[in-house]
């Protein structure tokens, strides 16, 4: 695996048979608040490949992975749904035990035979490995060595893979401390989830063209920032809160509703970066020509010409959807992040599912990314006509903003060590 950006050891390179694996993947799934099960099986069905490899190239594979977090307790539950649906989908037994790394996890990995695999405890049990433990302690990856996890996994294997994208962001000792001492790879979903995002970065077929919607702005502006001056995109479709945020840069009044919402959410800050990216960049971004509001029950359209209006406005009208459609039917390359409007109302899935529908039917690659967008796409589309659809949200904002990322550098960085 190699590219501009990084170089990772592919899993290819190692002799796994009869070797015990600490294999690390990222399988936190959307949970039933009332029933606590597992309501969506993606990140579970993209790990399988990985672990299909290790376990019919005679590795005895030790697989760690987390659920939940302190920011969202309600999600932290047991491993053992996750261990019974890969056992299921790879139709074979992989054990589970619940302790993470303690005395009866390390005999349950000792005891694997060359083939086996052993799903351990929830990761976020260890107070090491929860998001407020990172924030507050920053420990750099060697002196994460002596953490509870690793001085009891890592003398028990002889490599470590990766395949955890999604959670490539965090620093903790599971993602980037083992590569300190044991040879390390990354997976096949990591790679395909690198591959995807750095074609989108570095080798995009022109136009290349990002769509950039939804609530989460912050997201839409990293990745603006970065795309629009390196010069890997060649449009960036702005709408949802995103295309409001150019519009008001563009001096345009949306009316008191619509800028007290982005007031009082502190997203007003983004209106000074809007101003400089058209400054600079004006030609390349696409904003809304006409939005969408609600009156009286029914959907009203309104050219911004006409501005301002003081209702909410929850969608694209359709003279920018036509824009948009246009744009994306000519792409040689697509990026969606973030959904056109509010398109759980059935008034306002207008543009959502024009747009969608023109990603699906379009030519060029396409790439999609984050839970909101995902969970847009399958609603009015077949998501396998999408060319590739990430598992990550927050690790794949920040890859195409450019931000370095914990599990990267760190996987960088075992690239070129030697180990005893």
């Amino acid at each position: 695996m190699d590219t501009k950006i990084t170089k990772i050891r592919s899993m290819d390179e190692f002799d796994y048979e009869g070797k015990t694996v600490i294999l690390r993947i990222d399988v936190n799934s959307p949970i039933d608040p009332v029933t606590k099960k597992i309501v969506n099986e993606n990140r579970i069905k993209k790990s399988i490949p990985t672990i299909k490899y290790l376990l019919e190239k005679k590795a005895k594979v030790a697989i760690i992975a987390h659920q939940g977090d302190t920011l969202d307790y309600h999600n932290l539950i047991p491993m053992e749904e996750h261990a019974q649906k890969l056992s299921n989908l790879l139709d074979i037994e992989i054990k589970y035990i619940d302790d993470v790394c303690g005395i009866a996890a390390r005999e349950a990995v000792k005891n694997l035979k060359p083939g086996e695999a052993v799903f351990l405890g929830n990761l976020r049990y260890l107070c090491e490995e929860i998001s407020t433990f990172e924030d507050a302690v920053k420990l750099e990856p060697h002196e994460m060595l002596n953490t509870y996890l690793v001085r009891s996994l890592a003398p028990l294997a002889d490599y470590y893979v990766n395949d955890a994208f999604a959670a490539a962001h965090r620093n903790a000792p599971s993602m980037v401390a083992f590569q300190e001492i044991l040879p390390s790879a990354g997976g096949i979903l990591l790679k395909k989830e690198i591959d995807a995002l750095c074609k989108v970065m570095e080798s995009p077929d022109r136009p290349n063209v990002f769509v950039l919607g939804g609530l989460k702005i912050s997201d839409a502006f990293g990745m603006m920032k970065q795309v629009l001056e390196n010069g890997s995109a060649d449009r960036i479709l702005a709408c949802g809160v995103t295309g409001h945020i150019m519009l008001m840069a563009k001096g345009y009044n949306l009316g008191e509703k619509n800028e007290k919402f982005i007031r009082d959410r502190s997203l007003d800050v983004f209106i000074k970066p809007a101003k400089e990216y058209i400054e600079n960049y004006g030609e390349k971004i696409i904003y809304p020509i006409d939005l969408a509001f609600e009156k009286d029950g029914k959907r009203v359209e309104i050219n911004i010409e006409n501005l301002p209006v003081d209702e909410l406005f929850l969608d694209i009208g359709d003279k920018t959807i036509e824009i948009f459609k246009k744009e994306i039917e000519s792409a040689g390359t697509i990026f969606v992040n973030g959904p056109a409007g509010v398109y759980e109302n059935k008034l306002f899935e207008n543009g959502t599912r024009e747009i969608w529908t023109a990603i699906a039917n379009a030519k060029g690659y396409s790439v999609i990314g984050g839970g909101d967008t995902v969970s847009a796409a399958q609603k009015f589309i077949d998501t396998s006509n999408i060319n590739y659809v990430c598992t990550a949200g927050g690790a794949m904002v920040r890859f195409l903003s450019g931000v370095k990322m914990p599990l990267i550098e760190a996987m960088k960085k075992a690239y070129t060590r030697e180990y005893k």
